[in-house]
């Protein structure tokens, strides 16, 4: 350890960091000219910081997070410290570069007044460690599109909606503002810099293996833009020379059921195509609901996605809404000292809540990993309580804490960061 130094990367030391990032992530570890123009662009639209651990010229270690806001359950955007490209070389493991990193970060991000802290866990056991827990989870499905009851003749939307193919120039001038609109609506949803459509285009490459996908925009009977779909199409096997396509959803992006309802409908129905992998979507996603027989989709990947950790309660609890009124208090505990302490939160009827420092005794007892997967919705504290990891101090205390902590919907984040 006396030779490895922590530090901050360097514009000099920028490559080197890229090339680490890569080995850690068992990608070959050469930087393409689109990979330098990407990160430094993503650097510069989300105030990016970057460290790394360096053994002598080599970049052993890396880390990097970077300014986000998350979505609150009731709409209200939360500045949040994003974490990411965590990685450490295999010949310098075990040796606390991750821990020093990391705390290093987090302190700095709650001394900034971040309220929370961001990431997608690559391996499960590492993170809770450190405070995180599993907030929203994702899931995937595939349709069997000849199945699924869909007339092969639709041509179109009901109530005067339509769906146009488009290009990667229209899809950069309509999706932030559709975006804008998805994430205030879904808890558990992330901002996006501008980087991030160049990517999804191919204004700027993200592999060398990218191509071209195709596009289409769901417009209401308005007029307005309430969906964006990005997929591409793979050609199957013909047997017995039966169309046996398949196409895969990259990505998808809606304001309304309909939208929703137009464009799943519109890509079960293609010519050729017999099977339609989606994209990471909400646990409580409608997909099966608007097949005419819901059995054509079949779940195939459920998991974990994005993680949270909290770094000011107060501020955390006071930014979301409520489903009832009521009030508990939590004693959080946090080994690493930055955001323990027993809370009384009260929740008025109009979803609104105050949180305060408070000397009363505990209705619940919860670490601050758990109070992370539970502030979006997204998870119980009954659950919680069952497998040991709350405890109640008074008896029905999680069940009564439950009614104030549920959401409408399950929270969704849609992005990979």
């Amino acid at each position: 350890m006396s030779d490895l130094v922590i530090r901050a990367v360097g514009e000099s030391e920028y490559e080197n960091w890229l090339r680490a990032v890569s080995t850690g992530f068992l990608s070959p570890p050469v930087v393409s000219a689109d990979q330098l123009e990407r990160s430094r662009r993503t650097d510069a639209e989300a105030s990016a910081r970057r460290t790394g651990a360096f053994d002598g010229d080599r970049c052993v270690a890396t880390y990097c997070s970077f300014r986000q806001e998350l979505t609150a359950v009731g709409g209200a955007f939360v500045p949040a410290n994003a974490v990411s490209g965590v990685t450490v070389s295999p010949t310098h493991r075990r040796r606390g570069l991750l821990t020093q990193m990391l705390r290093r970060d987090l302190a700095e991000a709650k001394e900034r007044g971040d309220v929370v802290a961001t990431l997608i866990a690559a391996e499960y056991p590492i993170y809770g460690r450190y405070g995180f827990g599993p907030a929203a989870w994702s899931v995937k499905w595939t349709v069997e599109a000849l199945r699924a009851g869909l007339d092969r003749r639709w041509a179109g939307p009901e109530g005067g909606g339509r769906i146009d193919l488009v290009d990667g120039a229209e899809v950069r001038t309509l999706g932030p503002a559709l975006h804008e609109r998805f994430r205030a609506g879904r808890p558990g949803a992330v901002s996006r810099v501008p980087v991030w459509w160049d990517t999804t285009t191919g204004v700027l490459r993200s592999g060398p293996d990218w191509t071209e996908p195709y596009y289409a925009v769901y417009r209401s009977a308005s007029g307005e833009v309430e969906g964006l779909v990005s997929y591409r199409t793979a050609e199957h096997d013909w047997p017995g020379n039966q169309p046996g396509d398949i196409l895969s959803v990259n990505w998808m992006l809606a304001t309304a059921p309909a939208a929703e309802r137009a464009l799943w409908h519109f890509l079960c129905s293609i010519d050729w195509v017999a099977r339609v992998t989606s994209d990471r979507r909400a646990p409580d996603d409608l997909l099966p609901q608007f097949l005419p027989d819901p059995r054509a989709a079949r779940l195939t990947e459920h998991t974990d996605w994005l993680w949270l950790r909290i770094l000011d309660v107060v501020r955390a609890l006071e930014a979301r809404t409520y489903e009832a009124a009521g009030s508990v208090v939590l004693e959080v505990a946090d080994p690493a000292g930055l955001a323990g302490g027993r809370f009384r939160l009260e929740a008025s009827a109009d979803g609104t809540a105050s949180c305060t420092v408070t000397s009363a005794s505990a209705d619940l007892t919860l670490g601050v990993a758990e109070l992370g997967s539970v502030w979006l919705g997204g998870e119980s504290l009954r659950r919680l309580a069952a497998l040991g990891r709350v405890r109640e101090e008074r008896e029905g205390a999680a069940r009564k804490a439950d009614a104030l902590f549920r959401s409408p919907g399950l929270p969704w984040c849609p992005d990979l960061f």
